[in-house]
């Protein structure tokens, strides 16, 4: 298996992580919030279970400062070297945990490639961490979320002689932009959403920081402040700061950069004053120096400190594409090593594909006449429209730009022009009244969104779907299916629901509503865990296509609020990441290798490959789904959907 953790840069919030613990002791004490992101930059890894726990590396970086580890899956072993302040020590921290509470076997971690730099404030022992948690969650199938690996990777390394913060373990969200807020023992975190690009440079300043005194130092002023400057240090980590948060999320959103880059000098000048005086170790003479480079202050907005501060790493925000190439190659002339990263608007769902080949075997002999997805449906406006008028205005509704209708021949094509492109003749458009007039314009106008693609062989679902490969590029797609309707029970369409859950997630997502176990027999059924406390968000772990009642009550169940067992299946919309469509077209070359030219190419089996990769989502969407694919289905759909 293999997989991929980045580092994390502390864009805003540093300390108060910690610092919102101590109000477990102190209520007086603000909250910590911070905005962390993943970068760019991280550990690559290829992960296998093994009797004993493995750490070796073939990592062009990682030459010379790294010599294989091994050591038995033994508790008292395994804390004395987490102790012991080793290379390996954060590994061996979190190991002794999982074994603790697990009781698991062992793991061989093969690192691969190290782009992260060390002891820079960008989390590198966090990295591993997380890196050690996850290959044991995912080898042995511990169904733990995303949440549940970064509190094990922190727990681990406590362990050790750290004393790190919490919000180190945000690289393990991936690379994106995230609210973190700590209040006492609790943590929550907030995908964050920005609306145009912000382009950061961070560098590691190549100097000297010590971050066990630094943290010692800033540990004195809590969870009681005696002095002056205690006080002050609890004012600026806790009352100014969550100040600050607000400001950059709304800065963030709007993307103003201008803004938001001026107050990261703002928050460094807070820093300054008010918790700098509490340790020498943030007597920072390079990063003050960088900061202030009269060569470096056109190029930006705004510039600040990495993580616990001290010479460790800086970052800016710089004004533009150009400014930040610029930036990044006078900080490397100047002996540092800096790197880029662009935090770009997740917004990207503007494309989607509907695929309507099939003939409708089961709607036979309705079908020889006419395609089942232009079945007409009473709708509650009282208008009675085709099935696929009310996908697409659905997607447009969600803010869908273009749309690929994947049609079985070019002379299926001819019927949709028929209704989406030509306008009625006067004689009929006279014929309506002035509101169905005017809807007239929106169906043509929907008619100029649409793109077409064929399928000319019938070789299976996801078959159909690579045809669209081309229109999809290397953008996620929204993909719905042709003979299926959907129905809000909000103002918001279940397809706008998929699209705003990507933004929070940026990953492979399926929808899902739950079915009753004597029905799973007839699905496909994903089993995992849950990622919020909604219920809503599903990290799945399996899919399991048609299983036995009695397997799927054993093994696919998932807990519901109540704890009681639900069992989710495919609730009929997808957003599917360009790793779909490479999968998709690995299965069909590998099909023609093998000359096998009839071979059903499967979109489930795509998915699950992919899933393996890099992980998917199943979203619980607020609606309901008539199926029309057959005859039961359609009665019931054309007597409830137009209520």
């Amino acid at each position: 298996m293999k997989l991929f953790v980045p580092g994390r840069l502390c864009l805003f919030g540093e300390h108060t992580d910690w610092a919102g613990h101590y109000r477990t002791m102190n209520a007086d004490i603000a909250p910590g919030a911070a905005i962390v992101t993943g970068i760019e930059q991280g550990i690559y890894a290829e992960v296998e279970k093994s009797s004993v726990f493995e750490m070796v590396s073939d990592a062009e970086e990682m030459k010379g400062v790294w010599q294989n580890f091994s050591c038995r899956m033994d508790e008292v072993e395994l804390k004395r070297i987490a102790k012991s302040g080793s290379f390996f020590s954060y590994c061996a921290g979190v190991v002794s945990y999982m074994l603790e509470w697990y009781k698991v076997g062992g793991v061989r971690i093969r690192i691969t490639s190290m782009t992260l730099p060390m002891k820079s404030g960008l989390s590198s022992s966090a990295a591993i961490c997380v890196l050690v948690a996850r290959a044991f969650n995912q080898l042995y199938g511990l169904n733990l979320n995303t949440l549940g690996e970064m509190n094990i990777a922190y727990l681990g390394e406590l362990r050790t002689s750290s004393r790190c913060g919490r919000l180190d373990q945000a690289c393990a969200f991936g690379v994106k932009p995230n609210l973190m807020t700590f209040d006492g023992d609790e943590i929550e975190v907030r995908s964050l959403n920005v609306k145009k690009h912000l382009y950061w440079v961070f560098a590691d300043l190549c100097a000297e920081k010590d971050t066990i005194k630094i943290l010692s130092d800033l540990n004195k002023a809590y969870p009681f402040p005696d002095s002056d400057a205690a006080r002050a240090e609890h004012e600026a980590l806790g009352k100014l700061n969550l100040e600050i948060i607000d400001r950059a999320v709304k800065y963030m959103a709007e993307g103003d950069a201008e803004s938001l880059g001026k107050l990261m000098n703002e928050a460094e000048a807070i820093f300054n004053e008010k918790v700098v005086p509490m340790s020498s170790a943030l007597q920072s003479p390079k990063l003050n120096a960088v900061l202030a480079d009269p060569k470096i202050q056109p190029l930006v907005w705004g510039g600040k400190g990495v993580g616990s501060h001290g010479d460790g790493s800086v970052q800016f925000l710089a004004r533009s594409e150009e400014a930040q190439k610029q930036l990044e190659d006078y900080l490397n002339n100047q002996g540092m090593k800096a790197y880029s990263l662009t935090i770009k608007p997740v917004h990207t769902v503007r494309k989607a594909i509907i695929p309507v080949a099939g003939f409708g075997t089961r709607l036979y002999p309705a079908t020889r006449a006419l395609k089942k997805d232009f079945f007409p449906i009473p709708c509650p406006d009282g208008m009675v429209r085709p099935v696929i008028l009310i996908l697409l205005e659905e997607l447009v509704k969600s803010g869908i730009e273009e749309i690929c209708l994947v049609l079985g021949s070019e002379e299926e094509r001819q019927m949709y022009a028929d209704f989406f492109e030509r306008p009625l003749s006067d004689e009929h458009l006279r014929k309506l009244n002035p509101e169905a007039q005017e809807y007239e314009n929106r169906i043509l106008s929907i008619g100029k969104r649409l793109r077409y693609v064929y399928q000319r062989e019938k070789r299976g679902f996801g078959h159909a779907v690579y045809q669209a490969a081309h229109f999809a590029g290397n953008e996620p797609v929204l993909l719905m299916l042709g003979d299926t309707l959907y129905r809000s029970n909000t103002s918001k369409p279940c397809a706008l629901q998929m699209v705003e859950e990507y933004e929070r997630y940026n990953c492979l997502m399926v929808s899902i509503h739950p079915i009753p176990l004597g029905e799973v027999s007839r699905y496909g059924i994903l089993h995992g865990v849950w990622e919020d406390n909604a219920h809503t968000i599903l990290n799945v772990s399996t899919m399991y296509e048609k299983p036995k009642a009695n397997y799927a009550e054993e093994f696919l169940g998932v807990r519901n609020n109540n704890g009681e067992k639900e069992y989710y299946s495919v609730f009929g919309q997808y957003i599917l990441t360009p790793d779909v469509f490479a999968q998709l077209h690995h299965d069909i070359m590998q099909a023609e290798i093998e000359e096998d030219h009839v071979r059903e190419i499967e979109l489930t089996s795509a998915l699950e490959a992919v899933r393996q990769r890099s992980g998917m989502m199943g979203i619980c969407l607020n609606g309901r789904m008539y199926d029309m694919g057959n005859p039961a289905a359609l009665a019931r759909a054309v007597e409830e959907f137009s209520k």
